[in-house]
């Protein structure tokens, strides 16, 4: 790795700050509060190219790489826009590589331009409420008929699906009893999110109340065969494409909270005057932010050799994985310092840390849960049984 400073992700980083310095913590507060998606941010970014910065040149993307993308959701979730800013543009940034790597041509070229324009929203369909993390089990099931597929299914904490035109839908297309491999007889569907068809409700939930979630119950929705990712299947495959750089990109946006946190705490430490002297002169309360500092730091590395090795093809799931957990448990720690160190007032929402505390917490269970990366971790690197 370089670590010499690089000018183009020193421009990416100068102009997120701007574009995000529009979009203050009051922003963030009320639209958490109104449970309201944050519109006029979505186009700012849509609008300043970030969207689609990791589609191909040729479809009217970027053409950069993870690391420049995890640039993009650090800085937004260090400005104080947390997982509700990061969020609310994810998919936008970097959740269409399934398609850019396994869609047919014809596929890519009718979706990936919209990308850019902000124009198309999408959800990920993948979790099903008696599966969890057990992918493979899901039963949401596609049936072959004429030119294409009629699917019927439940799925739950999906992202965005209010806004979403299409959405990325993982279903059986084989019956369980029928393949050899549990991981086989899985599909990976690019579906319309017909509202005739696709019953959303929304799932009241601790934080990033800006964007919805929600569960979708699926009756006998039709789906063309033109609109399959990839082949009949191989979805789960297909789907694990871009694994380990959505665990990156989403490691980076944990960084961007730690560093929120850790800002609004030492401002506050700073001005904080009791008994006659600023509260961060106390070493109980500088050195837990010291603590945050150092451990946001070395995940931030982390992030950054992750993103590097995928970004050169070299395989890096120990990486990914590692760097996930630890900015997770950095940015939770790091919240959980800032609310302290404001005392009472971190507990009300004028000073905004009990936000970034909420959202945090979700980090140690989003994308993939810590226990997971742990499993990974013993199994393939430490080479230890199997445990589930």
């Amino acid at each position: 790795m370089d670590y010499s400073p690089n000018p183009l992700h020193e421009d990416i980083r100068k102009a997120v700050r701007t574009l995000c310095a529009d979009f203050p913590d009051q922003y963030w507060m009320e639209h958490d509060r109104d449970h309201a998606f944050p519109w006029d941010f979505y186009q700012a970014v849509a609008g300043a190219g970030w969207l689609g910065i990791t589609i191909p040149e040729q479809y009217g993307g970027g053409g950069l790489g993870v690391t420049e993308a995890a640039i993009v959701e650090q800085e937004i979730a260090a400005s104080g826009a947390g997982m509700n800013g990061c969020s609310a543009v994810h998919i936008g940034i970097f959740g269409f590589e399934p398609l850019i790597r396994h869609g047919t041509e014809e596929l890519k070229q009718r979706f990936l331009p919209r990308v850019t324009s902000g124009d198309l929203h999408i959800s990920f369909a993948v979790t099903e409420p008696n599966a969890g993390t057990d992918t493979t089990n899901i039963d949401t099931f596609a049936r072959r008929v004429d030119g294409g597929y009629l699917v019927s299914g439940q799925k739950v904490w999906i992202t965005k699906a209010q806004q979403a035109e299409r959405f990325l839908l993982l279903c059986r297309t084989t019956p369980k009893p029928e393949v050899t491999k549990k991981t086989e007889g899985l599909t990976l569907l690019f579906a319309p999110m017909d509202r005739d068809r696709v019953q959303i409700r929304e799932i009241p939930k601790l934080g990033r109340n800006a964007i919805n979630t929600n569960e979708l119950f699926v009756d006998e929705l039709f789906v063309p065969e033109t609109d399959r990712i990839g082949e009949e299947g191989k979805g789960f495959r297909t789907l694990l494409s871009g694994l380990n750089a959505e665990r990156v990109i989403a490691a980076n946006a944990s960084v961007g909270i730690g560093r929120a946190a850790i800002r609004r705490a030492v401002g506050y430490a700073s001005e904080r005057v009791v008994f006659g002297r600023p509260i961060g002169a106390n070493q109980a309360v500088a050195h837990p932010l010291a603590e945050a500092l150092l451990r946001v730091d070395a995940a931030d590395e982390m992030c950054k050799k992750a993103a590097w090795m995928i970004d050169n093809d070299i395989p890096c799931g120990r990486e990914a994985n590692m760097c996930k957990y630890l900015a997770a448990d950095a940015a939770f720690q790091a919240a959980d310092a800032a609310l302290q160190t404001h005392g009472g007032f971190g507990y009300g929402k004028e000073f905004h840390v009990e936000r970034y505390f909420r959202e945090a917490r979700l980090q140690r269970l989003a994308p993939i849960s810590q226990e997971m990366v742990l499993n990974y971790l013993s199994e393939h690197v430490l080479g230890l049984p199997r445990s589930y």
